[in-house]
Formats: structure tokens, sequence, C-alpha cells
């Protein structure tokens, strides 16, 4: 097993040429930032090329995060002048769209928060494993006041249905391994000791077949099945129309004065705090 030279957020290793893992590590409570953005396109650009690669599995070494929301101390234009990815989208639902159409297997391993953008990730994959006991996902921004922006309205009624759907972005809650999978936000709830191997176990298991048969099954399954780029545009549109509202900012700034954003229960029990912010 070899491993690219580390980088600051993100940590790429080959296990072998035809499976590869993407670590996300940016401690302490692993946040999405203007640099992350950069640092994933170049990836993401690696796993398209890559003729080799049939597998991909992310999964995070920071404990209590698989992949957290954005970088609210970050300037919002150091992400917004990021140019346009080939699909014609903004640079992170960019990134995106081109996971979930890439010629290979995408695989969430789910331990921690996946909160907003971590989210946002699992849903970009074609699955998505998660920890029993360590898992939270959420979809956490209609809380605040704002409104998401990598494509959860496009990709969640589909894959849940729009009842549910709206139950998840509207109640902006935790939503926790169990739930989770009987709701069909993620394909199975494992007991977290057993999480890395099972996940290992498909991965290799797929990385032992033809590139061209699964490149393309993921192609007609994804011409059955994904929302159109419009769709994912015009969340984008709107979240960033979001943000500079005034009530998202007090919001944003009530959940900072009690934790949000560091280490600690805000952070932990996000649904929670978002809860309690009041109207």
């Amino acid at each position: 097993m070899c491993a690219t030279p580390r980088t600051a957020r993100i940590q790429v290793t080959r296990s072998s040429p035809a499976y590869w893992r993407i670590t996300f590590n940016n401690p302490p409570i692993n946040v999405m930032g203007p640099e992350f953005v950069r640092e994933f396109r170049d990836i993401v650009q690696a796993i398209e090329t890559d003729e080799h690669v049939k597998v991909v599995v992310f999964d995070s070494a920071v404990a209590g995060f698989f992949l957290n929301h954005s970088d609210f101390h970050a300037s919002l234009s150091d992400l917004t002048s990021i140019p346009q990815g080939p699909t014609g989208l903004e640079a992170w639902p960019d990134i995106l769209v081109r996971l979930t159409r890439a010629p290979v297997v995408t695989i969430a391993s789910i331990r921690g928060r996946a909160t907003g953008n971590g989210s946002e990730i699992v849903l970009a994959c074609d699955m998505s494993f998660a920890s029993r006991e360590n898992a939270v996902l959420s979809q956490w921004e209609v809380g605040v006041g704002l409104v998401a922006g990598g494509g959860p309205m496009a990709r969640l009624p589909r894959i849940m249905g729009r009842s549910r759907a709206l139950e998840v972005l509207l109640t902006s809650d935790d939503v926790r391994g169990d739930l989770a999978q009987a709701y069909g936000y993620v394909n199975r709830s494992v007991p977290d000791a057993e999480l890395d191997g099972f996940v290992d176990a498909i991965a290799t298991r797929i990385a032992s077949f033809d590139k061209w048969a699964i490149a393309n099954t993921k192609r007609l399954v994804n011409a059955a099945s994904l929302p159109s780029d419009v769709e994912i545009a015009a969340g984008w549109d709107t979240c960033i129309a979001s943000i500079g509202r005034p009530v998202a900012q007090d919001r944003i700034k009530a959940l900072l004065e009690q934790g949000f954003h560091r280490p600690g229960d805000a952070e932990d029990r996000l649904g929670s705090y978002v809860g309690r912010l009041g109207g």
C-alpha cells in the first residue's frame, strides 16, 4: 500500500491501482472551506482520468466528523471566485455532479457527523454505509435561515420520497444510523466495529470486476435516476442568496455564541442547538 504525499486537508491512499481511499482530514471539526474545495477538485479530476481506478471509498481521519458544514470563518468570495467546473456549475456542485457521473464506484463510509456538505457528499456517492452507533447525518441549513447549496433538495426526494425529504430538510435535525437506513438516506447501518471491514469487503469485491462493465452499468443507472444540472444549479443559486439575509446572519451569530464552529457540545449535538434558536 502506498499513499500520495499528505496534504493539509485530504489524503489519497491507493490500496491498489483499482481501489483508492479518500480521507478527509481537516481537524478539529472537518469543516469545508475554499482550500478544501480546490484540493478536492484536483482529486476528482484524478479519479475521472485514471484508467485503473474502479472504486473510491470516502472516510475521515477526524474523530467525530465524517465531513462537516462549510467554514463560516472563511471569506465567501474565496469560495464563489473559484472558477466553474467542466459541468458549467459552480465549484462545489460541479464536484458533486462529477463524482456522481465518474466512471468509478464511489462509497461513503460514515463515522461521525456528515453535516451539510458532508451529507451532500454522501448523497453524491453511489453507495453509503453508516456506523450504527456513531454516524449522524444532517441537512441543518433551514434551521439557521439558509438553503443548502449542494443539491439535497434535488437528490433526497429521489431516494427517500418527498415527505421524508421534507422532514430531513425542514426539521434540520440529526438523523442517526438506523433511521438513516430506514429512510434510505444510506444503504445500510452497520455496527461500528464492523464498518471498516464491511466497506473494505464490498470495495475489494467491486474492484475485482471489469471497469467497462462497472462504468456502463453506472452510466445507465444515472440516466434513469439523477437530477438535472438545472436543478442542482437552482439550489446553489438560492443557497448563495440565502447567506446574506439578515435572519440567516443573526441565527448563525447566535449559534457561534453558543459554541458552534469549535469542538464541543454545539457541534456534537447541532440538531438540538438549531432547534432551540427560536422564531
